[in-house]
């Protein structure tokens, strides 16, 4: 079966920075499923009319689309029972959902307002209009204005990082002695960051670094092979 995702990209085709698209991408490769990965810039609407909605990742997964970071999750480990669990049973999967949606509502906000305005230099000449436009209405400012005062914005950043760093001190990844989906529900964040800005959103001595190192090594190397900056571990 032909499987297709497609994936946020910058000017450059190999810059793939959508975190939820990594999210994506690596329950894929967690799954052992090929896919090929399509590039596919904010302006794009038409390319995935086919999902009757207008935003990445979309899975067409032989003629059926799914999309949504989360659905596709479910819907690869319910499709594909004897792969790897993403997981790892119905309690996990519950604890995973809390951990997915913490990582939307807590750690993707929070990375947007310190990267934002690194963001639009990586992007395609007509994607860029729509990205200033639709992002600073939601923030409320221009990009500049919302990454000015960075430095000291880290620092409050970082402290919403504990739990995560409390979990790390004992077990190496998120998921315990392997990465499971809360890993890369999380980790898609840092890799969206470490893509497009090269401000630190991690200091090197932090225990969440180690861990973005081990991700970023993971499935032979599949996160650390995507054009970024030297910010993670």
């Amino acid at each position: 079966m032909t499987r297709q995702l497609y994936d946020l990209a910058g000017a450059d085709s190999a810059r793939r920075f959508s975190p939820y698209c990594w999210r994506s991408k690596l329950a894929l490769a967690h799954k052992q499923l090929p896919v090929e990965t399509i590039p596919w810039r904010f302006t794009e609407k038409d390319v995935i009319a086919f999902s009757k909605q207008g935003k990445v990742p979309v899975l067409l997964d032989g003629d059926k689309p799914i999309f949504d970071s989360w659905a596709i999750a479910v819907y690869l480990e319910e499709t594909y029972p004897d792969q790897p669990s993403l997981f790892g049973g119905a309690e996990a999967f519950a604890l995973t959902r809390f951990v997915n949606a913490w990582a939307d509502s807590i750690l993707l906000p929070g990375i947007l307002r310190l990267i934002v305005a690194d963001i639009y230099p990586h992007l395609a000449e007509r994607d860029k209009q729509y990205f200033r436009s639709s992002r600073e209405e939601r923030l409320g400012m221009s990009l500049e204005a919302c990454c000015a005062d960075r430095d000291r914005q880290v620092g409050a950043f970082r402290q919403t990082l504990a739990p995560l760093r409390i979990s790390l001190r004992t077990q190496p990844f998120l998921g315990g002695n392997t990465p499971n989906y809360a890993d890369y529900s999380v980790f898609g964040g840092f890799q969206w960051a470490r893509c497009v800005s090269d401000f630190p959103l991690l200091a090197s001595d932090d225990t969440l670094a180690q861990w973005a190192g081990r991700m970023l090594d993971a499935f032979d190397g599949l996160a650390r092979r995507t054009p970024g900056y030297a910010t993670l571990g």
